[in-house]
């Protein structure tokens, strides 16, 4: 595995202040407990070089990050920990290493993120141990059943055949909200080339819009004002534009690091530390 630049050798990055949500003009007393929630880079070659990124634009009237631009992910479901899911890859001992948390936990964050990824884009990191799903049209029904909550990720999987593919996941960072937030969560990220024969799709109600882009471009976007990128979004984005590769991408090893962003604003910038 390689090793590329990363947080862990950045201070601070500096973005637009119109990126950035609206600061709570009477911040809680307390810091509100951090909700666990996962969310993945979707990636795939680019035509040409570099790779490019499956990003959604949340519809406005969501209560969180309304308006903005982010990768398919969402909080943690208490049936994400069911031990029963099969699992091929990385054992949830390895993942609870990689980010600094306890096995169970490691484990219902995986399942998070491959539920979430379905849900939100259609894309399913699953399979047989030596297989990997490359057509999801069949498990449409199933598909609308975890959106309602009327079906568990585990029991989908038991149900058609499947194994969780831990494998085709790679962890990235771990990003945690500002103390000062009503809202506030404790997020794994992760990254994981498309399947072969996969769709990524934009039927979901929690988006305006989906689509694939370069991850310059989608910065490029943001500081001309045609889209709002999150600091942990944009910082992402940056670190994957410096691959040539969804396979440099995925054999980027990592140094989890917890990261609680301080903002600081600067007329009409932002410098986020780290």
């Amino acid at each position: 595995m390689t090793h590329s630049p990363n947080q862990a050798g950045e201070r601070s990055f500096v973005v637009p202040a119109s990126v950035v949500p609206p600061q709570p003009p009477d911040p809680p007393s307390k810091p509100v407990p951090a909700k666990d929630s996962a969310t993945v880079a979707l990636v795939r070659d680019a035509d040409g070089s570099g790779v490019e990124v499956f990003l959604q634009r949340r519809v406005r009237t969501m209560a969180f990050a309304s308006g903005m631009t982010v990768f398919p992910g969402g909080g943690v479901d208490a049936r994400d920990a069911d031990a029963s899911v099969g699992w091929v890859g990385p054992p949830a001992t390895l993942w609870a290493r990689w980010f600094s948390c306890s096995e169970p936990l490691a484990r219902a964050l995986v399942c998070a993120v491959v539920r979430e990824a379905f849900e939100e884009s259609g894309v399913l990191l699953a399979g047989t141990a030596s297989t990997v799903v490359s057509d999801t049209s069949v498990f449409a029904d199933a598909r609308r059943a975890l959106i309602s909550g009327e079906l568990s990720l585990a029991k989908f999987l038991s149900d058609a055949g499947l194994m969780l593919r831990a494998d085709l996941l790679r962890p990235w960072a771990n990003w945690v909200t500002p103390e000062d937030e009503p809202r506030r969560y404790d997020a794994r990220f992760f990254v994981a080339a498309l399947p072969e024969g996969q769709t990524a799709d934009g039927a979901t109600t929690e988006a305006e819009s989906t689509y694939w882009q370069r991850p310059a471009d989608a910065i490029a976007d943001a500081e001309a004002g045609r889209a709002a990128l999150m600091p942990p979004t944009w910082h992402t984005l940056t670190e994957i534009g410096r691959f040539a590769s969804v396979k440099d991408v995925l054999a980027c090893e990592r140094t989890i690091r917890r990261i609680m962003p301080r903002l600081v604003w600067n007329g009409d910038r932002v410098v986020v530390e780290l």
